[in-house]
């Protein structure tokens, strides 16, 4: 007999007792998706004028720009880790509110050594969106994830879409940088407030009320009191027979699975992933440089371009479910064909003649990219298994800050060579990123559809 099939958004559809909580609970944890970009997107493009203002040097803001890459590279793996021990939403807190201190002290930065201790709470604890999508991991079933994934990608999206207009209007003011920080913390306060204010009961009930296999333990997701439950780890099977353990002792023993998990049978995906962060970091590290040199286009309406593909991401993240329809839920395959087109757009834009194909090419490649991304993390939860969601989105986002680190590098010496040098370079990452998938395809072959016809 076929298993009920769990999860918010399937009882949300069958209209049962806790549908109105659990549709609830995921519009609130879009709307904490869209306030963090908003609020990051506000600041983010004006922090290489602000810290070129305090004075500082080009190798001086390179070194402080490059500190968030490098802490966030060791926090994610530990912080994901952490919010599978100590549950979502205390990690939740504990993250905004770290993060609205850095950007207070942002805010009343005069010198650069303020502004370098600032990036420190944000690079460490600036993890919301990562804990969110484990969140919704934990909520729904796997067969709905990468659709409301997906949606949370593209609420996400619509915050970075008004964030930089706002931001932009507020720094033409007297203090305008300062002003747009203490706002930019007031947003993340506000973001706490809401995650304080979730319906975390309703939606643990209809959790709760769905069939589980016996010998499943809750989700950690709802866990608000240590004693009530054990913590969960990558391996859920064993986690029910584990006496009690302080959470550091949790955290090293998910850390330990967890590693052996990566190498034998992660790797591809997070090797896929890192090829993939590297090429699309190469395009937009010298993006509007690039095409005022070759087009002679002004960094105003590079900005209008770069918003308008904002928002075709956003809607790039909200088509994830046609084309989950469209290929039987096998997101390898997605995977496949959007990096495919990602390579093509990148090589596409490399070689432009002219201002409108290369507008062209970067509203396509914002829906490819987004595409990509939801599939990519859907694949790191379906591989990682239950109740490891925070530390599989951990280790991904280590990747990525991995990414952050040497595309800077890898984009000034390509563009040395030419201005054409960065997408080019990253187009041939996106091909080995195809490579590399297409000689593992046989092994994951019907793995995921086997696996949702099981439920």
């Amino acid at each position: 007999m076929p298993r009920q099939e769990s999860g918010a958004g399937a009882e949300a559809r069958a209209g049962g007792p806790g549908a109105v909580g659990a549709r609830r609970f995921l519009l609130c944890l879009y709307l904490v998706g869209f306030l963090d970009l908003f609020g990051v997107s506000m600041v983010v493009p004006l922090l290489s004028l602000h810290v070129k203002s305090l004075g500082a040097s080009p190798t001086v803001a390179g070194i402080v720009g490059s500190s968030y890459g490098i802490l966030q590279l060791f926090s994610s793996t530990l912080v994901g880790c952490w919010s599978d021990v100590v549950g979502r939403r205390s990690s939740l807190l504990v993250c905004i509110l770290f993060s609205a201190l850095g950007y207070l002290i942002l805010g009343a930065s005069t010198n650069v050594f303020l502004f370098a201790l600032a990036r420190i709470p944000v690079g460490i604890f600036k993890h919301t969106l990562s804990i969110s999508r484990a969140l919704l991991s934990d909520l729904v079933s796997e067969k709905e994830r990468p659709l409301v994934i997906g949606q949370f990608n593209a609420a996400s999206s619509v915050g970075f879409i008004l964030g930089p207009m706002v931001g932009g209007y507020l720094t033409e003011l007297d203090g305008g940088f300062y002003l747009t920080a203490f706002i930019c913390c007031c947003v993340f306060l506000l973001n706490a407030g809401l995650v304080w204010l979730f319906p975390w009961r309703e939606a643990k009930l209809s959790r709760t009320e769905q069939a589980r296999p016996a010998g499943d333990s809750p989700a950690p997701w709802g866990r608000t009191d240590p004693p009530e439950q054990q913590p969960a780890t990558p391996r859920q099977s064993t986690a029910s027979t584990r006496p009690a353990r302080p959470p550091w002792a949790e955290v090293a023993s998910t850390l330990r699975d967890m590693k052996s998990l990566v190498f034998s049978e992660m790797w591809d995906i997070f090797a896929v992933r890192l090829l993939m962060a590297v090429a699309v970091m190469l395009y937009y590290s010298n993006f509007v440089l690039a095409l005022e040199e070759r087009f002679g286009v002004r960094p105003r309406a590079a900005g209008c371009l770069i918003s308008y593909s904002s928002a075709l991401g956003a809607v790039g993240g909200l088509a994830l479910g046609p084309l989950l329809r469209l290929y039987g839920h096998d997101g390898r395959a997605i995977l496949l064909r959007s990096s495919a087109l990602t390579c093509l757009l990148l090589l596409l834009h490399a070689a432009a003649r002219s201002a409108a194909l290369a507008a062209l090419c970067t509203a396509l490649l914002a829906v490819s990219t987004a595409v990509g991304r939801t599939c990519v993390t859907d694949l790191q939860l379906a591989a990682g298994g239950a109740g490891a969601g925070g530390t599989v989105i951990g280790v991904g986002q280590s990747v990525t800050a991995v990414g952050r680190i040497v595309a800077p590098l890898l984009s000034g010496l390509a563009q040395e060579v030419s201005p054409c040098g960065p997408p080019s370079l990253g187009a041939a990452l996106a091909l080995v990123a195809i490579f590399l998938m297409s000689l593992n395809r046989a092994r994951h072959r019907g793995g995921g559809r086997d696996k949702l016809k099981s439920e």
